[in-house]
């Protein structure tokens, strides 16, 4: 009798750890599951402060605003294509990004209660930030009340991620904290191209700086079409999103559109007019010859002076519009250029550039085509300037040889001159 009262005092014993363990568990998955449901749904709390389109040259247009889009984290989720898809926690991934968290606090006290605005893009504010450990960065904070903002949030931090070159922005941190989510980049010093092509203040930008910006970008898009595994399609170049450091070296910026080459390129449409591809709006797909377009429209625009939003495109057309097929690009130069480029190199740009916009994608050059045309360009020029330089040394060592011997002839005739007068005085002084 005692030994079943104890057996039985035993099972009720682990009955009772079993179902304390289970009711734990169960606790703990509840608050997991609820803290994740909170988080996922934290920017829709935010006060709605900040803009989320800006109109201008600035601009990115939304062309078309499907929710489940072909492109969309949800769709490309369920074809199992893409690696940041909704599938995974966001939070997961950018984890496992490698890339630095900050916390609001320190991105608040290092942008002064963020007073330090220095810029105001699509995706929303940007400020100026010194941090504790001395260094200067730029914090981009996402628009409020913006379901397609957050998505451009992840997809920069995962991209910028993995892809390190040196004509790239380069991502330090991120902040998810407080319903705000924010990038924290490189500080630019010199701005975006934009500023610098159509605003006074930072005074003129000459032609050999254009055409060496014009390769910093070229060969950043390379690396993203060619070097980035898989490849990565940019989808907004314009000159707002090229950035320059203090040496004037130019880094493709805001990523915040790139897609992977591997997703679904049937995309509802989104970019800035003017430079999106004819092809990419009528059909929808992006391929990496849409890049190639608007990298065209840039260059165009480092020539002419002017963006899409000022009529750039109709510009170039009518200036191509010539009855014997040749075309002198001299005529769409910009106004504060003139005078001041090599016409040579000018028609060679403009004559690339023409070849990018070609309404066909396939015949438009790929971007390592674009490279090794603006590198033989630039090479051409130091081979030219290389070939004045020891001209002119050569002048000079001649000029110099002529003085030399104009100043030999001058000795020569003044020592003969002594010994006539030398030759005088003593027959003078016989004479005497």
């Amino acid at each position: 009798m005692k030994e079943e009262s104890t057996g039985l005092i035993i099972g009720i014993s682990i009955g009772v750890v079993i179902g304390v363990v289970l009711a734990i568990s169960a606790l703990i998955c509840f608050r997991y599951h609820r803290k994740r449901s909170q988080i996922g749904n934290s920017s829709s709390r935010r006060a709605a402060t900040i803009p989320i389109r800006a109109n201008g040259a600035d601009s990115c247009t939304i062309l078309s605003d499907s929710t489940l889009a072909p492109e969309s984290p949800v769709r490309s989720g369920r074809n199992g294509m893409n690696f940041w898809i909704d599938g995974f926690k966001k939070t997961n991934m950018i984890s496992a990004s490698g890339i630095l968290e900050y916390s609001y606090k320190d991105l608040q006290k290092a942008t002064y209660n963020f007073t330090t605005l220095i810029g105001q893009g699509a995706f929303g504010l940007v400020y100026k930030a010194q941090m504790s450990t001395g260094e200067t960065v730029a914090v981009k904070v996402l628009a409020t009340n913006s379901k397609q903002g957050e998505k451009e949030f992840h997809t920069e931090v995962m991209l910028l991620g993995r892809l390190h070159h040196r004509n790239l922005v380069n991502l330090v941190g991120y902040c998810a904290e407080k319903g705000q989510h924010m990038l924290v980049y490189v500080y630019m010093s010199k701005g975006n191209l934009a500023s610098h092509l159509y605003s006074e203040e930072n005074g003129n930008l000459g032609w050999d700086l254009r055409v060496h910006i014009a390769l910093d970008v070229a060969r950043g898009l390379e690396y993203l079409h060619d070097g980035a595994v898989p490849p990565v399609i940019h989808r907004d170049i314009k000159s707002n999103n090229i950035l320059l450091d203090q040496s004037m070296r130019a880094r493709v910026a805001d990523f915040g559109l790139s897609r992977e080459e591997m997703v679904d390129k049937h995309a509802a449409i989104r970019g800035t007019f003017g430079y999106l591809d004819p092809e990419y709006i009528s059909s929808g797909t992006f391929t990496k010859k849409s890049d190639v377009y608007s990298f065209g429209v840039l260059l165009f625009e480092l020539i002419a002076g002017r963006n899409p939003q000022q009529g750039l495109m109709e510009y170039v057309e009518l200036a191509a519009m010539n009855t014997e097929g040749k075309v002198g690009w001299e005529e769409i130069v910009d106004s504060k250029l003139e005078g001041k480029c090599d016409f040579q190199e000018l028609n060679e740009v403009a004559a690339l550039a023409y070849k990018c916009i070609n309404r066909a994608p396939r015949k438009r050059p790929s971007m390592r085509d674009i490279v090794q045309v603006l590198t033989r360009i630039l090479k051409s020029r130091h081979q030219r300037n290389h070939h004045h330089k020891n001209s002119l040394s050569e002048t000079a060592d001649e000029v110099a040889m002529d003085v030399d011997e104009a100043e030999n002839k001058d000795s020569v005739t003044t020592d003969h001159h002594r010994r006539d007068e030398s030759i005088d005085s003593t027959t003078d002084m016989y004479d005497l």
